[in-house]
């Protein structure tokens, strides 16, 4: 694929290309601009990057006002998952309620849309779709990024998502190879197994990832995850088998493989950053991730030379990195090809509440993933103000702590002196007490993974009967209360259409 050329100045700059790091602070800070003018050609964006689309569009200007064809990246699965809207919610639902609608156009749709404001902010890779087919209900890192629990599925639905971002002209990254769903460790803090045998495998993780690859994904992200019928030894984003045999040779993808987050510890507490780094650009990675965590230049500059001493130790071949750098730089000229043709079409659209230019299409997918259990008695829509009392986990990594979830706000919007409490232990006692004679409207979230909640829930629905019960997470708790709502997801216009179930107002 590439041409070798040899020098030291060559090798730098192949070792800046590769890495996809992250910096923080909303404008671009000089060691960053420097080092892309050395090479690097790829940067990262994460929610403490972002505080408007404004905003967001003067920061990719920036960026490319150093180098044209950087490749601007961002973690935007929409739903729990956002870095567009960390501060309000997403505008759009995520994949979980997607896949409960099934219906590929709205998924492609929905995809198209977000595709579309990305690209008007000057974004061009999204690190997403999630085709983790969630086999596993007890999955305390994947759960609603999933379309689903059913291979088939969660394939239609990541290639439509595929088709929807690509379309506009951003390449999508296939996540988290080869299936990250059949698991109850979180690779952000150790490392996942999933024993499995290779028919298991074939039959369910890998149905997704071979429709997606057919489908022209141009990007694969891999996981931190060992599956030891693959490779018993290494994790999947370290192993010339699963990234070079699997995925190049047995399915065929010829696009960028990038990295998860070099910085987690189901592969940083073993290898270390550095030699995870090297192993994984051996073993058929193109990109390294990082930045979610660490984010400053010591970091770019310790990985830039741990690749340039494997090259010269002998460790990595030349050819290897070289050939890695040649497919971020074949994706970063698809994506400036893209902007050029798309300029026109994106420039000044203004973004929308609820969706990207246009449309109310987010709020329209949320509306239709609404299941709506009624209780045994008639319910009687809730009219004044309630009290909402959130049941709340510990948010897993990738959704982080600072994104509002949860429905007070849009309740609040439709019944103005709505109040709302927080609780983290099964006593109702003090709910009771601050509800007072209000209605109760109950949110949780994956409460079939907590006993607690479960108890709450039953302990708050003898006593007050009249209970609202919204689950927001993956819906897998027998329905409770006078009306139970499930959102299949905590996106902000989840919320919304809960919300306006609520007070009966609701499509």
């Amino acid at each position: 694929m590439t041409t070798l050329v040899h020098g030291t100045d060559t090798l730098t700059r192949d070792a800046l290309t590769v890495l996809q790091p992250g910096f923080v602070g909303t404008t671009a800070p000089d060691w960053l601009l420097r080092r892309i003018g050395e090479g690097l050609s790829s940067v990262g964006l994460f929610g403490r990057n972002i505080v408007s689309p404004e905003q967001l569009t003067a920061l990719t200007a920036q960026l490319r006002a150093e180098r044209d064809d950087v490749l601007v990246a961002i973690d935007e699965e929409g739903g729990d998952v956002t870095r567009l809207e960390v501060k309000q919610g997403s505008s759009f639902p995520g994949n979980y309620a997607l896949g409960s609608v099934d219906d590929v156009e709205l998924t492609r749709a929905v995809a198209r849309e977000l595709g579309r404001r990305l690209a008007a902010c000057g974004v061009d890779l999204n690190w997403a779709p999630s085709a983790d087919v969630n086999s596993n209900a007890e999955n305390p890192v994947i759960g609603v990024r999933s379309f689903g629990p059913d291979p088939d599925l969660v394939a239609r639905h990541t290639v439509a998502y595929v088709d929807g971002l690509q379309g506009v002209g951003v390449a999508a990254c296939t996540k988290h190879f080869p299936g990250h769903g059949d698991t109850n460790v979180d690779s952000h803090d150790a490392l996942p197994r999933i024993d499995v045998d290779l028919a298991t495998l074939h039959t369910r993780e890998l149905v997704p990832f071979r429709a997606a690859v057919a489908a022209g994904t141009k990007a694969v992200m891999s996981a931190h995850i060992l599956l030891s019928a693959l490779d018993p030894h290494r994790p999947a984003t370290l192993s010339p088998q699963i990234l070079t045999g699997l995925l190049r040779q047995e399915l065929g993808f010829e696009g960028l493989i990038v990295t998860d987050g070099m910085e987690m510890q189901a592969v940083a507490a073993t290898y270390g950053i550095e030699r995870g780094s090297v192993l994984a650009i051996a073993a058929g990675a193109d990109a390294i991730c990082v930045g979610g965590g660490l984010c400053d230049e010591d970091t770019v500059l310790q990985l830039r030379d741990a690749l340039v001493t494997a090259v010269r130790t002998g460790e990595l071949p030349e050819e290897r990195l070289a050939d890695a750098a040649a497919r971020v730089r074949a994706l970063a000229a698809w994506t400036q090809a893209h902007r050029a043709r798309g300029a026109e079409s994106v420039s000044g659209a203004a973004v929308q509440e609820g969706t990207a230019p246009g449309t109310d299409i987010g709020l329209v997918a949320a509306r239709r993933a609404l299941k709506v259990t009624r209780g045994k008695q008639p319910y009687t829509p809730v009219s004044s103000a309630p009290y909402v009392a959130s049941f709340t986990p510990v948010a897993n990594f990738a959704v982080g702590d600072e994104t509002p979830w949860g429905i007070a706000a849009e309740l609040e919007r439709l019944l103005p002196g709505t109040e709302t409490g927080s609780y983290a232990d099964s006593s109702v006692d003090a709910l009771l007490a601050a509800a007072g004679e209000r209605r109760i409207v109950a949110v949780v979230r994956d409460a079939h993974r907590h006993a607690w909640m479960i108890e709450a829930l039953d302990a708050l629905v003898a006593a007050r009967p009249d209970t609202v019960v919204v689950e927001m997470g993956l819906n897998e708790a027998e329905p409770r209360g006078a009306l139970h709502i499930a959102t299949h997801g905590a996106a902000r216009v989840c919320g919304r259409a809960a919300a306006e179930a609520v007070v009966g107002t609701g499509a």
